[in-house]
């Protein structure tokens, strides 16, 4: 889109102002890329005799793209501004302001993908995902309570009558933030209202008509689940209508994983126990069974399996209290304990302090029911270790549904403590947790007061036998927090560790999976249980560290070469290199 400034702002000398919404879509001459109209308009645009305003947002890999295009072609002004660009929008610890570009004055980059949308702003107000989702949940923007056509058993209407809560909207907002903040990837506007459209309103994945009014869809179920009351034959339209309208509520929609292979060993064992004429049981088996298929909303199936993978109330520590109501607290191992020998005994435990909701009431006491059937009877008699393992299942999936209820209600998600601790250091300003992270990574990275490196190997190589090894041990590297300088730019998402000194020095990122670690290892756990990714992490860092170090004569001085493990190593001394054995010279 192109706007003529001068007629617009009735001022001479203002030029056009073109305007790019998406430099990933071609609408220009036929045959050309999106990377190669990205590259002519930009040169157009800096090198242009006419005064013009070029406004463009592109992805990186447009970018990218444009990059590799300008390169080939020998397009010398082109290349050397995509490369100022493509270094200022990056996320090194040392990349150069990017408003305005240092070597382009007139050029002006600014990374939206950085900025979390979860975030504060700088103005103190708040972030614009609280005002995305007060404007989904507005109430004039709902029917009216009480006029549902699906009544209290509405997933939707309850979401929204549950969200519209601080505590529960606030909850939300830090598990949407937690995920920014260990993953390092950013809820975009176009996620967070895919996202917000999900949890409120339902999807097709799902089985539900798009074209259908939501709470109409709800109805609908209602009436079904009428039928699988009354024991009418089983269906998969009828039994597992009360599975999904508990499904669909936001808290279930949010944290969505079950076992997807249950299903059909489910099935199984029901068959076997006669079972398979009862709704409650086949609901079962055909709502696990529909896990198998895509469920999801494209836009975001990877950014809500993260949530899941990393935040799971499901996989919390039995060792978590949750703060139920003002008054009622959950040690979810009392929750645990309870659902493990009946699901009455585990719904009795928190139906009194009514926290949770109509559909969840009324599908937990459907399962409470199918479990006391399970443990008599001649069924139990005849296959008990059928009729065990169906239980199993059943007292699991029970625990699992009242832990993701409470747990996303309350954000009481696995590593709810140390998830809370990282988005504190990460978002902090001249705080002191970084560098007690920094002191707890420098004990990793050195053994004891040294700091060792392999001379008989190459980075990836496996180490050869302790009795061929020769390794340089110099005096411990120190780590360091990185000081971010964000003047022209956003402040960076990630902290930065400052690893060796001088010629050596290095910068490693400070990892949601490094943090986790450093932590369990204070708790006690060994470091050769350390995360396949931390490990690589710190290999590479010291691998980074290695080259430099065996050029730097400052640090040689000191240095001592290990050979073996006998315990016998080589100095340089006064008189030339000597050999002795460390236990007896150290």
């Amino acid at each position: 889109m192109t706007v003529d400034l001068d007629a617009l702002l009735d001022t001479p000398g203002r030029g056009q102002l073109e305007i790019v919404q998406d430099a990933s879509v071609v609408t220009g001459p036929a045959g050309l890329t999106a990377a190669q109209l990205l590259l002519a308009e930009l040169t157009a645009a800096v090198g242009g005799a006419e005064p013009t305003t070029y406004l463009c947002c592109v992805n990186r890999g447009v970018l990218d793209d444009a990059l590799i295009e300008a390169i080939d072609a020998g397009n010398d002004p082109g290349r050397r501004l995509l490369e100022a660009v493509t270094r200022a929008v990056s996320l090194f610890p040392d990349a150069p302001p990017c408003w305005p570009l240092p070597d382009f004055p007139s050029v002006a980059v600014w990374p939206m993908d950085v900025e979390s949308l979860l975030a504060p702003l700088d103005s103190g107000d708040p972030a614009p995902a609280v005002g995305l989702f007060g404007l989904a949940l507005a109430e004039e923007k709902w029917r009216e309570a009480g006029s549902c056509s699906a009544g209290s058993m509405c997933p939707f209407c309850t979401s929204r009558s549950l969200l519209a809560k601080p505590r529960e909207r606030a909850s939300l907002l830090s598990i949407l933030r937690w995920y920014e903040v260990s993953s390092g990837k950013r809820w975009s506007f176009r996620d967070l209202f895919s996202l917000a459209s999900y949890l409120l309103a339902g999807n097709q994945g799902s089985g539900q008509d798009v074209s259908t009014d939501p709470c109409s869809w709800s109805a609908a179920l209602v009436g079904r689940d009428d039928l699988a009351k009354r024991k009418a034959k089983p269906s998969k339209a009828t039994s597992t209508a009360i599975f999904q309208l508990v499904g669909a509520q936001y808290q279930h929609a949010l944290f969505h994983r079950w076992d997807r292979d249950a299903g059909a060993s489910l099935l199984r064992d029901l068959k076997e126990l006669g079972l398979d004429d009862d709704n409650t049981a086949m609901g079962l088996h055909w709502f696990l069974q529909s896990r198998r298929g895509q469920y999801l909303p494209t836009t975001i199936t990877a950014a809500l399996e993260g949530v899941v993978d990393l935040m799971d109330p499901a996989a919390a520590s039995p060792d978590t209290e949750l703060q139920a109501t003002q008054r009622t607290t959950f040690w979810l191992r009392d929750i645990d304990v309870r659902f493990s020998r009946s699901v009455a005994e585990g719904l009795d435990y928190v139906r009194r302090s009514r926290v949770l909701q109509e559909a969840e009431l009324e599908l937990l006491g459907r399962l409470a029911t199918l479990d006391s059937e399970l443990s008599q009877g001649q069924m139990r008699r005849k296959r008990p270790a059928v009729a065990t393992r169906v239980q199993r299942l059943i007292r699991d999936f029970s625990c699992r549904t009242v832990r993701r209820s409470l747990g996303a209600r309350t954000a009481t998600v696995r590593d709810a403590t140390i998830l809370a601790e990282f988005q504190r250091v990460t978002e902090e300003i001249g705080g002191d947790g970084l560098y007690e992270v920094a002191r707890e990574v420098e004990r990793l990275l050195n053994t004891n007061q040294d700091f060792e490196i392999s001379l008989t190997t190459t980075f990836g190589q496996p180490l050869p036998p302790p009795m061929q090894r020769a390794t340089l041990v110099v005096p411990a590297r120190p780590v360091k927090p990185l000081e971010e300088v964000a003047s022209g730019r956003p402040r960076s998402p990630v902290a930065f560790l400052r690893v060796g000194s001088a010629k050596s020095v290095q910068a490693v990122a400070l990892t949601y999976d490094l943090f986790k670690a450093v932590k369990e290892l204070k708790r006690g756990m060994s470091p050769a249980s350390l995360p396949k990714t931390v490990q690589a992490l710190l290999d590479t860092a010291r691998a980074r560290l290695s080259g430099p170090i065996v050029r730097d004569r400052e640090i040689l001085d000191r240095a001592r070469i290990r050979i073996g493990s006998g315990g016998v190593a080589v100095e340089e001394r006064r008189q030339g290199f000597v050999s002795f054995r460390e236990e007896q010279g150290r």
